[in-house]
């Protein structure tokens, strides 16, 4: 709950033509020409989003005025500056070029003391690629390790070793890979660049140099002499081996050890079968490479000699094929999968020449003889052991809602993605603020209808609190400021799980008596430690702080002095200390004080301006008093405080006017939501005010409960996949009678069945308004029965994708079963451990991989005779020791190989 980021008081005006170029740079006109450019830079993309809103309107007193440019929210911490893992690109973020930075920089300057975030533009055979996360790499010397040098650099490795080293040009050199102290490995091609390499941050690379002699100073660098030894002398289970993480790459090995784990498959690849299909000739494939580097990491898992293999030849060959796959971003298995599966078909197509084939429509003839016509010519282009092994028919039925006219078509599929049943309901978490100033926000677990509005969010939380659903406002806060207001009937699709929510209890009044209250947004800001001799307060620079309140203020009651009480009843509770001994006073005034703050409110806030009339600030005089800057005194004039103590102290804070981004006074007309702040001295917030008890919140019992996850039969997924549906409009279809596209009716049924059956859950959904993960549980089968044809086909389960975590912070594991013992096994990256049969179906399952009952052959090992036993002993383990009962150990060494 605690927010650090600090914003900065800054006043910048601007002309007509000014905002022009703004509007302009907003719409992108000005980026598409620079588009060209060699570098990039992060802006955060709220402070994006309300710069764009803020020009495109065209109101320079709009309350979206951004102010300066803040990308605290990218950072992991401010005292390093390094940014946050995982970011993604237009959602944590967006990318601008060079030309645009600068010219907001110009225009608005950026938060004191933030690095700007510029990123270099890589140009690639098929893209550009923008390097958000820069490899930062150490390099040293075999001749001397003690000398490591940091560097960042998307550039061929060895020219600049050569150069920051001062290697003789032409010396014959070798480069080594170092990950961690077990494992190092030979860069055998020194001319890539980084990125194809596949190195990350944190690896060392070692340059050595050949002897004089011709001989190299050591047949691998010594860190690692005894641990290769260990390596070769290994003998394990063929299949059991895990696969290293090369950075963000758990989408990659879980998918590589599924398909490693499908018999069929593996067997072709073990016994060499590929080499006489290699199809080097297919404009479609990769020239044979995706198929060879794939052939190689299989053949290292299933060679009994590694606990671990390191897949990095295979991940740079798919980055340059498909250059989404380049670098260290979080992916989707399936989506790997899916290229994997296509480039192996191709590159391994027995069909050398794909000839054209006109499709013939069904007209009325019998579906058996036009779905034998479809996969005939299907595989007349289409002959590869991916066919053979993963290929599928659908049926697809149109119907026409006009004419009625049905149209049927025979599809081939090598997977299944089968949607998940759609919750109507969606569980949100909300802070309540009520009224009474003691109490610390409560955070509620609320569930609500997903296409429901703000006002069922309130309908919800008013049954927990009993507050009038009326008296609630509902906002979102974001680096101690209101991002956003919403109202009663706006779409909680807009509402994002991350978002802090805030909702605010109102007076009863407020609502009662309409016009006779105005509801005030109020920010805490703590002044500079300079101050403008000059100008006074009024001209400091500013940071906020703590957490925003939503006030319902009587009109007449909106001078200075009266606001500064309200403001200051409000957070009377254990906000503020109290510094005097009366109970009376929790302000840090002395009882006798108190009946001169008043006057010292006055004094010290100055005279509003003409736009705090419009936010509901009257315009009052301040009262004739003398004031001691640096005593904090005053000197009451007027007869009717001659009573008053002659001396008071300096009030705890002043009120100013600002707007929406708590920076300046722009925005405050008359219909907008009017905006204050309280303004802090330094001494007086750290003597009075609590920031560690105001930062607190209480949870409701609500929070206590654990949600409920629906649990479904992987049968309904499947019957869900086959049901009617209405071709969206986006997609529709040309009816041949009606000569128009119509919005058909679509029905897909299975007709033929591969011999291993890849189902896929989606459990990721994208709408135009959200992105979420379904955590719901597919309860499927190890053994499954599937109707086809009239036809029962039984499927065994060998293997399981696993997905954990959410949209950004996720990672993929995998369970398989060994073809040869018959035995499950956990694959975790680089570690492997048995598992049993009922620990497989979990919510996290993404992909199932099944296998033709009538196709398997059966185990030709006994399963390992303590696996049963002990579930958490690694099945890769030397010394088979076990991990205070955890189902997941790892290996005592972790060995490597390239």
């Amino acid at each position: 709950m605690a927010l650090t980021s600090k914003i900065t008081l800054t006043n910048v005006s601007y002309t007509d033509s000014m905002l022009a170029r703004q509007r302009s740079l907003a719409t992108g006109q000005e980026q598409q020409a620079s588009n060209l450019q060699s570098f990039r830079y992060l802006v955060e993309r709220r402070w994006y989003e309300q710069w764009k809103e803020y020009v495109v309107t065209g109101d320079q007193n709009s309350s979206s005025f951004p102010g300066q440019i803040d990308n605290t929210e990218l950072f992991e911490e401010l005292d390093s500056y390094h940014l946050k893992e995982r970011l993604v690109e237009n959602e944590d973020f967006v990318l601008i070029p060079a030309e645009a930075w600068r010219n907001l920089l110009a225009w608005y300057g950026m938060v004191d003391d933030q690095p700007a975030l510029e990123r270099k533009v890589v140009d690639l055979p098929s893209t550009v690629k923008v390097e958000v996360y820069p490899v930062e790499i150490f390099l040293c010397l075999h001749s001397n390790m003690e000398n490591v040098v940091t560097a960042q650099f998307s550039h061929t490795i060895q020219k600049v070793m050569m150069k920051q080293f001062e290697v003789v040009e032409g010396a014959e050199t070798r480069l080594w890979m170092k990950s961690s102290d077990t494992c190092c490995e030979r860069l055998r091609n020194v001319h890539v660049n980084v990125l194809d390499s596949c190195l990350i941050s944190g690896m060392t690379v070692i340059m050595e140099m050949r002897n004089a002699d011709g001989t190299w100073p050591s047949s691998r660098p010594q860190i690692i002499r005894n641990s290769v030894e260990e390596q070769e002398s290994y003998r394990g289970q063929p299949g059991v081996c895990g696969l290293t993480n090369l950075g963000n790459t758990c989408f990659m090995n879980s998918a590589l050890q599924c398909l490693s784990n499908t018999p069929p498959l593996t067997e072709y690849f073990l016994r060499s079968a590929y080499l006489e299909e290699l199809n080097f000739t297919n404009p479609l494939g990769m020239k044979g490479e995706i198929a060879e580097a794939y052939a190689d990491v299989t053949k290292q898992m299933w060679s009994e000699r590694h606990y671990s293999v390191v897949p990095r030849l295979f991940k740079t060959k798919v980055g340059h094929f498909a250059s989404q796959f380049l670098g260290y971003q979080q992916h989707d298995s399936q989506e790997l999968l899916s290229f994997l599966l296509d480039g192996l078909h191709e590159d391994l197509n027995r069909v050398k020449n794909k000839e054209y084939i006109e499709l013939r429509d069904a007209d009325g003839r019998p579906d058996q003889e036009v779905a034998e016509e479809a996969w005939h010519n299907h595989r007349r282009r289409n002959n590869s052991v991916i066919v053979d092994t993963f290929h599928g028919l659908f049926k697809s039925t149109l119907v026409c809602p006009e004419c009625r006219k049905v149209s049927v078509t025979f599809d081939p599929f090598c997977y299944l993605s089968v949607p998940l049943p759609f919750s109507k309901d969606r569980v949100m978490e909300v802070f309540f603020v009520s009224l009474d100033p003691v109490a610390k926000p409560v955070q509620h677990r609320l569930v609500v209808p997903k296409a429901g509005k703000v006002f069922d969010l309130c309908s919800a939380l008013s049954e927990m609190t009993n507050v009038s659903v009326n008296q609630m406002v509902v906002a979102d806060v974001f680096n101690h400021r209101f991002y956003k207001i919403y109202h009663a009937d706006e779409s909680l699709s807009c509402i994002l799980d991350r978002d802090d929510i805030f909702v605010y209890e109102l007076s009863s009044r407020s609502v009662e008596e309409e016009g006779d209250e105005v509801v005030l947004a109020l920010y805490l800001r703590e002044r500079s430690q300079y101050r403008d001799s000059g100008s006074g307060s009024s001209s400091c620079g500013t940071s906020l702080f703590g957490h925003p309140l939503l006030m319902a203020v009587p009109r007449v009651q909106c001078s200075r002095n009266a606001l500064y009480h309200l403001f200051l009843q409000r957070l009377s509770g254990k906000q503020v200390q109290a510094e005097g001994t009366s109970s009376e006073v929790r302000a840090g005034c002395s009882t006798e004080d108190s009946a001169s703050a008043s006057c010292s409110a006055e004094a010290s806030a100055g005279v509003p301006t003409n736009s705090q009339q419009g936010a509901g600030l009257q315009q009052q005089q301040p009262c004739e008093t003398e004031v001691e800057e640096e005593k904090g005194e005053c000197l009451p004039q007027t007869n009717e405080r001659k009573g008053y103590q002659a001396r008071c102290r300096k009030l705890l804070f002043s009120i100013q006017a600002v707007n929406s981004n708590g920076t300046t006074e722009r925005g405050m007309g008359e219909d907008a939501q009017p905006y204050v702040a309280i303004d802090w001295d330094p001494d007086m917030k750290k003597k009075c005010y609590n920031e560690n008890e105001a930062e607190k919140y209480v949870k409701h019992q609500s929070m206590e409960v654990p949600h409920q996850q629906t649990t479904v039969q992987l049968q309904e997924c499947i019957e869900l996949f086959t049901t009617v549906e209405i071709l969206e409009e986006e997609n529709p279809w040309y009816c041949p009678i009606c000569k128009k596209h119509q919005l058909a009716t679509k029905k897909l049924d299975l007709w033929s069945l591969p011999e291993v059956l890849i189902i896929h859950l989606k459990r990721f959904s994208y709408t135009k308004y959200s992105r979420e993960k379904l955590d719901i549980i597919v309860d499927f089968p190890l053994r499954l029965v599937i109707s086809c044809l009239s036809l029962l086909l039984r499927y065994d389960l060998i293997a399981v994708s696993n997905h954990y975590g959410g949209l950004r912070d996720g990672h993929y594991t995998s369970y398989a079963r060994n073809k040869d013992n018959g035995q499950w096994y956990y694959f975790d990256d680089n570690k492997v451990t048995y598992a049993r049969e009922e620990q497989i179906v979990t919510n996290a399952a993404y992909l199932l991989f099944y296998h033709r009952q009538d196709k398997i052959r059966q185990p030709t090992l006994l399963p390992p005779s303590d696996s049963s036993s002990s579930p958490a002993q690694p099945a890769n383990d030397v010394t088979s020791h076990k991990h205070d009962g955890m189902e997941r150990a790892t290996s005592c060494v972790n060995m490597e190989t390239d």
